[in-house]
């Protein structure tokens, strides 16, 4: 029995994880010819009449070469593949029945929870029977929600059969796990500050401020940032997306890595609702104001987006 479990697996596991490929990059030398080299040498993807070659981005896709960062508010993507790696020309053993499991593991639910797998099948058998050299592949996909370890388990089970004299022996159940770990990274560092702006016997009017901070290794494009205000209150934005002279248009803003932007936004009582009804509790001089939510692309056209905790002034 020992022996059997010591015997190597004929079932591996790879795991690679998806992401959007990037324009490769090239750096075309000044007159190579009087360097004796080769104008092309340089380039990553000569071209036919040479209009491009100047240019610092090609038309080559480039993968990227290691696993990268992970950030809080976006997907994280990988496939997971299963290879018989039994020889075809092996006719002492079978594999079937691979099934592949994902479980994550984050720091608010160090046991993990199980993932749900695209590729799986709709009446719930999981289960595949590669032949020599094929493969079983699952896609997961999982928000990151909160920063620190992050450990992705992997659990592989099949069934071995023995084939002796033309004729099959019982088979066996195998199962390995593999664990994986990573770090989940704040990607956008957000200050806020608010304070109340508003005139003696009027409606209750508060200005809020946030400072965001690209906190990565590449760019980001802020496709939105707004604040869900608490009732009775109206958020209006005095930030890029206002409409100036009923124009319609404008440029949302990029942050290189260690860009800071400020972000303001006011918020009104709505006449038409009662004053009492305004997120305060009992006993505390605090107002509820709302939460800020910020959605953003990478460089590489990827999703993210962020939301806060429930932002509050002092009345």
């Amino acid at each position: 029995m020992g022996d059997s479990l010591k015997a190597p697996h004929s079932v591996s596991l790879k795991v690679l994880r998806l992401s959007r490929p990037s324009l490769a990059t090239q750096y075309p030398l000044p007159n190579p010819t009087n360097l004796g080299i080769s104008p092309k040498a340089s380039l990553a993807y000569p071209s036919q009449n040479g209009t491009e070659d100047k240019f610092i981005l090609s038309p080559v896709l480039n993968l990227p070469e290691a696993f990268g960062s992970a950030y809080v508010g976006e997907t994280f993507s990988c496939t997971l593949c299963a290879n018989n790696e039994l020889d075809t020309l092996d006719t002492t053993k079978v594999v079937s029945g691979v099934r592949i499991q994902g479980d994550m593991q984050t720091p608010s639910n160090p046991t993990g929870s199980p993932l749900d797998l695209a590729g799986s099948l709709d009446d719930g058998d999981n289960t595949v029977s590669p032949g020599p050299g094929e493969s079983l592949q699952r896609i997961l996909r999982f928000e990151l929600k909160e920063e620190g370890n992050h450990v992705l388990a992997v659990t592989v089970t099949y069934t071995e059969t023995a084939l002796g004299e033309g004729k099959a022996a019982s088979g066996r159940v195998r199962t390995f796990r593999k664990l994986y770990q990573f770090v989940a990274q704040q990607l956008l560092s957000v200050r806020t500050k608010a304070g109340e702006v508003s005139q003696k016997d009027g409606p209750s009017r508060y200005l809020l401020e946030a400072q965001l901070e690209n906190m990565g290794e590449a760019a980001v494009c802020l496709e939105a940032v707004n604040v869900n205000p608490k009732p009775p209150l109206k958020s209006t934005s005095l930030n890029w997306d206002m409409n100036p002279l009923g124009s319609h248009q404008h440029n949302n803003p990029i942050l290189s890595p260690r860009d800071v932007i400020q972000v303001a936004f006011l918020l009104n009582q709505e006449s038409n609702m009662e004053e009492g009804v305004d997120g305060t509790a009992p006993g505390d001089n605090k107002r509820v104001l709302g939460q800020l939510a910020i959605q953003w692309r990478s460089a590489l056209g990827d999703r993210g987006s962020l939301s806060t905790g429930w932002l509050t002034a002092r009345q």
